[in-house]
C-alpha cells in the first residue's frame, strides 16, 4: 500500500521566488475563438475509419496549440491561460486530442518547464512541443506496474558517454501512452527508469527519450500499437518497450546533469519527479463539465422536440413526463453548479493555500465529483433519448466510454480517495470546507467525517489494518464525493445561482444517499419524494432558458436536437438503391 499514499512534495515551482499561478482575475474558458467553425472540428468523425480519426485529432491538437500559443512559463505556473485551453468546451468533442494535449502540455512540457533556467539546452526542445512541431508523451507505468508505478523496472545505466535505457522483461514495458510513428509527427518521452551506477540502484528519474521521427521508430524502440478501446475516439495507445538505447549525458531530466546520487527519502524523491501529476489530476476533468453540459442540452431539445401520438388529438412531447424531466434536469443543474465551482475550485487549489497537499486535496475531490456526477448524468439521458442514445453521431455514447479513461487518467479516482480519505481521518491537515449549517449538504460531509473519525478511534489497529480495510476503505470514495457536493453547492450559494437549480442538485445528491437524510438530516422517504417534485417542479417551466445558459449550443453537433437537423443530418448520410427484382419463386418461398 505504501505508493498509494503521497508524501511531502516539492511544487515549490508554482510559488518559485514568491511568484504564485499565474491567474487573470477569472479563470474561464475562453469561447470567443470560435474554434467549433473550424473544418477540423466540422467533420463527421463517425464516417472516418479508425487511422483517420487519429489522425484528425493530431491535426485538432495542433490548431489548439496554435491558437492558444502558450509559453513554457503559462505551462510552468498554470496560468490562466493555462486553464482556459484545459476548459475550452473544444476538447470535450474529441477527447482522443485533449488525452494528446494534457500529456504533452502538462505532463511533458510541464515536467521540462521547471528545467529550463538551468538546463537551456532544454529551450529547443521545448519550444518544439510549444509550436507541436514535436509530440511529447509521458511514459511512466508499465504493464506489470499500474499503480504500483514506484516499482517500475526500466533501467537507464550509466555509461563514460551517458546512459543505456532498457527493458528487461515484458511487464516492464510501458503502458499506454500513444507513440507510434504512424501519423506523420515526431515523438519524444519522458521516460521513468530506475538510474544505475556502478551497478547500485540511484533512484528513478526521467530521460528525454526520441521515440520515431515522422516516418518511423528510432533504433532499439519498440511499439506495438493497442487494439481501440471500446466505442470511444480512437487514438494510437500502444506499449512501448527499449532494446539497449543509448542516450546521451544531456537525456537526465534534472537541474544538475551530474548529480548521481541516491535519494535519502526514494518514495519522496520519486513523487518529486511526477510532481505535475497532482496538477494534472485538477486538469483532466474539465472537459467533462463540458460534457454533462452537451448532454443535458442534447438530451433537453430532444426532449421538448419528440412526441408521442395517445389518446389526445395533439402530439404530447415526451418532456411531459416526470421520468423524462428528471434525467434532463440533473444533468443540466449539475453542469450549471459544477462550471461555476470549477474555476473557484482552480484557485483554491493553485492560489489560495501554500499547502501542497491541501492542493492535491482539492484537486481530488474536484475530479472525483466530476467524474462520479458524468457517470450517473450521462447514461441516464442517454437511455431516455431511446435507440438515437446509442448512436455515435449523437454524441452520449462516445462520451460515455471515453468518461472510463479519465478515471485513472493521472490518478485512478478511487485510489486517490482512499489516500486522501485516509489522512484526513489521521488529521495530517485539513481541507477547508463550509460550515455544517450552511446547507444540508455541508452537513452531510461533516456528519460522514465524523463519524468515521470516531469509528477509526474505536477499531483496533491502525489505517493499515485489516479492520480498516475492511470497515472505512469502502467509504473513502462517497465521503470525497460527499465533500465536492458540499463545496459545490456553497459555490453555487454564493454565486447566487437560481433556486431551482440549487434545489434540483441538491436532491440529486439527496439520491446518492438516501438513509443518511432520513436518519440524520430529517427527511422521510416521503419528504425526499416531495421535496424532489417541488424541485423539478419550480426549475421545469425555466428549462429552456436554464438549457440556454449552459452556453453548450454552438458546441453541440447532435442533430437530433432538432427536427430539421435531423433531416439535414439524414440527407448526408450514403444511400443505397439498385434496379433488382425479386425472383416471383423465391418472393413465394419467402412468405
Amino acid at each position: 500500500m505504501g505508493s498509494l499514499y503521497y508524501p511531502e512534495q516539492d511544487l515549490s515551482c508554482l510559488h518559485k521566488g514568491g511568484k504564485q499561478a499565474i491567474f487573470s482575475k477569472t479563470i474561464r474558458p475562453n469561447m470567443a475563438n470560435e474554434l467549433y467553425l473550424h473544418p477540423l472540428f466540422q467533420t463527421k468523425v463517425e464516417l472516418l475509419s479508425p487511422d483517420e480519426r487519429v489522425s484528425l485529432s493530431y491535426q485538432r491538437a495542433r490548431l489548439i496549440m496554435q491558437t492558444y500559443r502558450l509559453t513554457s512559463s503559462d505551462v510552468q505556473f498554470c496560468s490562466s491561460k493555462f486553464w482556459s485551453m484545459m476548459m475550452d468546451p473544444i476538447c470535450s468533442l474529441d477527447i482522443a486530442m485533449f488525452t494528446i494535449l494534457a500529456a504533452h502540455v502538462g505532463l511533458t512540457i510541464g515536467t521540462l518547464s521547471r528545467h529550463l533556467k538551468k538546463r537551456p539546452d532544454f529551450k529547443p526542445l521545448v519550444d518544439r512541443l510549444l509550436r507541436f512541431d514535436t509530440v511529447g508523451i509521458y511514459l511512466l507505468t508499465e504493464r506489470g506496474h499500474g499503480l504500483d508505478a514506484f516499482n517500475i523496472e526500466t533501467t537507464a545505466t550509466k555509461t563514460a558517454d551517458g546512459y543505456v535505457l532498457h527493458t528487461p522483461r515484458e511487464e516492464a514495458a510501458k503502458f499506454m501512452p500513444a507513440s507510434t510513428p504512424s501519423f506523420g509527427i515526431p515523438k519524444v518521452a519522458l521516460v521513468m527508469a530506475r538510474l544505475i551506477v556502478d551497478g547500485e540502484d540511484r533512484g528513478s528519474r526521467f530521460f528525454v527519450t526520441p521515440i520515431c521521427n515522422e516516418r518511423e521508430m528510432y533504433h532499439g524502440v519498440h511499439s506495438v500499437r493497442l487494439p481501440p478501446r471500446s466505442g470511444t475516439g480512437p487514438l494510437d495507445f500502444s506499449i512501448t518497450s527499449f532494446d539497449h538505447v543509448h542516450l546521451p549525458p544531456t537525456a537526465l531530466v534534472a537541474s544538475d546533469i551530474l548529480d548521481y546520487s541516491t535519494p535519502s527519502q526514494p518514495l519522496e524523491a520519486w513523487w518529486d519527479e511526477i510532481w505535475r501529476i497532482p496538477l494534472g489530476t485538477m486538469a483532466v476533468p474539465a472537459p467533462w463539465i463540458s460534457a454533462i453540459k452537451a448532454i443535458a442540452y442534447i438530451g433537453g431539445r430532444y426532449s421538448m422536440h419528440r412526441c408521442l401520438s395517445g389518446k389526445r388529438s395533439e402530439p404530447v412531447p415526451i418532456l411531459s413526463f416526470r421520468t423524462q424531466q428528471w434525467p434532463i434536469m440533473h444533468a443540466t443543474a449539475v453542469g450549471l453548479v459544477m462550471s461555476n465551482w470549477f474555476p473557484l475550485a482552480i484557485r483554491q487549489a493553485m492560489e489560495k493555500t501554500t499547502d501542497h497537499r491541501v492542493r492535491h486535496a482539492m484537486s481530488i475531490i474536484a475530479k472525483t465529483t466530476i467524474c462520479r456526477h458524468f457517470q450517473r448524468c450521462v447514461p441516464e439521458v442517454a437511455e431516455r433519448c431511446g435507440a438515437q442514445g446509442t448512436f455515435e453521431h449523437n454524441y452520449m455514447a462516445r462520451i460515455e466510454n471515453d468518461g472510463k479513461g479519465v478515471i485513472i487518467a493521472e490518478g485512478d479516482v478511487l485510489t486517490l480517495c482512499i489516500r486522501l480519505f485516509s489522512e484526513l481521518l489521521q488529521k495530517r491537515y485539513e481541507v477547508p470546507m463550509p460550515d455544517p449549517g450552511e446547507s444540508l449538504l455541508a452537513l452531510h460531509a461533516a456528519s460522514l467525517l465524523e463519524e468515521n473519525t470516531a469509528l477509526l478511534k474505536d477499531i483496533k489497529g491502525d489505517h493499515r489494518s485489516d479492520t480498516f480495510n475492511a470497515l472505512i476503505l469502502p467509504q473513502s470514495q462517497i465521503v470525497v464525493e460527499a465533500m465536492g457536493h458540499a463545496l459545490a453547492y456553497s459555490a453555487a450559494l454564493h454565486s447566487n445561482l437560481p433556486q431551482a437549480i440549487l434545489d434540483v442538485y441538491e436532491c440529486a445528491v439527496i439520491r446518492q444517499d438516501p438513509a443518511w437524510y432520513s436518519e440524520q438530516g430529517g427527511l422521510t422517504r416521503m419528504d425526499q419524494r416531495l421535496r424532489e417534485d417541488a424541485a423539478v417542479s419550480s426549475m421545469l417551466p425555466q428549462l429552456g432558458s436554464f438549457l440556454a445558459d449552459l452556453d453548450i449550443e454552438k458546441y453541440v453537433t447532435a442533430p437530433i436536437v432538432s427536427d430539421a437537423g435531423w433531416k439535414e443530418y439524414l440527407a448526408a448520410l450514403p444511400v443505397h438503391t439498385g434496379t433488382a427484382i425479386p425472383e416471383v419463386e423465391l418472393l413465394q418461398a419467402m412468405l
